[in-house]
């Protein structure tokens, strides 16, 4: 991963964490503080892996300690009811964390599983599938790497 791109995951998991919890997740801080947890990611659907720098990156901007073991990288496919992550670590920054970490890699996973398929669609054809503008304010680089770095286009 570039510096460019580092940059930017950093930024956008900052600004994503900044709207979703403020200044606080009030429902986690009902957990007592000691509190350790474990979750395991399950892919619902057959889908291509994208978006696992964003993910990381939401579990290290709430706590650095969260361990992040995965089954799948981007770009890999994965069947349906796959485990794709477990993540341990003190249960309120797992429960800070998980919303905006899913959401990442729910949206972005989206973005290269459809890209995959277009692409599977043409080959051979001589078309190429290409990215465009037409992304969701404030994941356009996000996007973009779902499109291009995870699916053979």
């Amino acid at each position: 991963m570039n510096d460019e791109l580092k940059i930017e995951i950093e930024r956008s998991v900052a600004n994503a964490l900044r709207e979703d919890v403020g200044n606080g997740d009030r429902t986690a801080a009902l957990i007592d503080a000691d509190t350790v947890s474990g979750a395991t990611v399950v892919a619902r659907e057959s889908m291509i892996i994208a978006g696992v720098h964003w993910f990381d990156e939401v579990f290290r901007q709430c706590d650095a300690s969260i361990e992040i073991e995965w089954q799948a990288g981007d770009g890999e496919q994965v069947g349906a009811n796959s485990s794709v992550a477990r993540v341990s670590g003190p249960a309120r920054a797992v429960l800070t964390a998980e919303r905006s970490a899913l959401n990442f890699l729910q949206t972005l996973s989206g973005t290269a599983t459809v890209t995959r398929r277009y692409a599977d669609l043409v080959e051979g054809t001589g078309c190429r599938i290409l990215d465009t503008r037409k992304t969701i304010p404030q994941l356009r680089h996000a996007q973009k790497y779902a499109a291009v770095f995870t699916t053979p286009i």
